[in-house]
């Protein structure tokens, strides 16, 4: 695995640098790598940039690129994850409502409550809102007897219609002056990025990549099986419970900071997959490197396609990973892998 995940780091790094190049005003990287080189080490290089171009690429593009990066790596281990306990490769935090219940959560806090904790409230009732979904989504799969993986997914999609209803509610109820920032924000971006909205999507996803490279084995087996599982000694209802309630925080924080962004989840685990096989300790590392680089990528495209407009980054997202999901419901269908 080692050399996949050094060519991953090579890529990434280089999808970084591309990413705070390309916009409005180009940037050379080695303007680029100059002023990320001054701010960490001052005085290290001579200054022969402008401060605006200084501002075009510490404040503005290397934060946002960066949190395209932490935004695309935690959705595609989660939706890795979230494929293997469900034994479902449609499975993702968009598809399972996950997503939907963060964004409901987020808009309850930007048009209702207010931040009454801070730059913390939004990230935590995203979270509230997520782990709210994924106990409904359980929920309804017990009352439903709805055991098998499929209808896990179905039930997802149901609930995730039901919580999209009462965001919609929440907006058409909230303030009318609001409702265009929220509804561009529900389509997912990264515009408003900051390096103070940078800790918290990293906190988490440093909290749950490791518990989930950890369980690696336990997730190997149960993409076998529930009896499978069982029988190696995993408490499998606990196990998976565990694994929502981390996909849950890790979706709502990348909620909160960039909106709703679908198919990351669902796309990067499958390339992991066919890259590198189906052991989740490589999967894990490997999708997290894939996804980061991914949206990266994705934010590139949505600044550049209809440049000077900054369209939204789901719309990007939405196409290529329907395009991707009607390909691989074809390859299904021909017991293809």
């Amino acid at each position: 695995m080692a050399p996949a995940v050094s060519l991953g780091l090579v890529l990434l790094a280089a999808s970084v640098i591309a990413g705070v190049t390309v916009g409005a005003v180009s940037v050379s990287a080695e303007t680029v790598l100059g002023v990320i080189a001054n701010k960490l080490w001052p005085g290290l290089v001579a200054v022969d940039w402008s401060p605006g171009r200084e501002a075009i690429v510490w404040d503005v593009r290397l934060p946002r690129t960066l949190l395209a990066g932490l935004v695309g790596a935690g959705l595609a281990v989660v939706g890795a994850a979230l494929q293997a306990i469900t034994r479902n490769p449609l499975a993702d935090p968009h598809l399972l409502g996950i997503s939907s219940g963060g964004a409901a959560g987020a808009i309850l806090a930007l048009l209702h409550t207010g931040l009454f904790l801070g730059l913390l409230t939004v990230p935590l009732m995203a979270f509230a809102g997520a782990l709210a979904a994924t106990l409904a989504v359980l929920s309804v799969t017990r009352f439903a007897s709805a055991t098998s993986a499929d209808k896990l997914v179905l039930a997802g999609v149901a609930v995730s219609f039901v919580i999209m209803a009462f965001a919609n509610v929440l907006i058409f109820l909230g303030d009318p002056r609001a409702t265009h920032t929220v509804v561009f924000w529900m389509l997912g971006g990264l515009g408003l990025a900051q390096w103070s909205h940078l800790l918290y999507p990293a906190a988490v996803l440093a909290l749950a990549t490791p518990y989930l490279y950890l369980k690696a084995v336990d997730l190997n087996a149960m993409t076998i099986g529930d009896e499978t599982a069982a029988t190696l000694g995993i408490a499998v209802a606990r196990f998976r419970l565990t694994v929502f309630v981390v996909g849950a925080m890790v979706t709502g924080v990348m909620v909160a900071f960039s909106g709703i962004i679908g198919f990351v989840g669902l796309m990067i685990p499958h390339i992991a997959r066919y890259l590198v096989g189906g052991n989740y300790e490589r999967v894990v590392v490997v999708s997290l490197l894939l996804g980061a680089i991914f949206l990266i990528w994705a934010d590139i495209l949505a600044r550049t396609l209809m440049a000077p407009e900054d369209m939204p980054i789901g719309i990007v997202t939405g196409l290529i990973g329907g395009l991707f999901f009607i390909v691989l419901l074809r390859s299904k269908a021909g017991g293809g892998r």
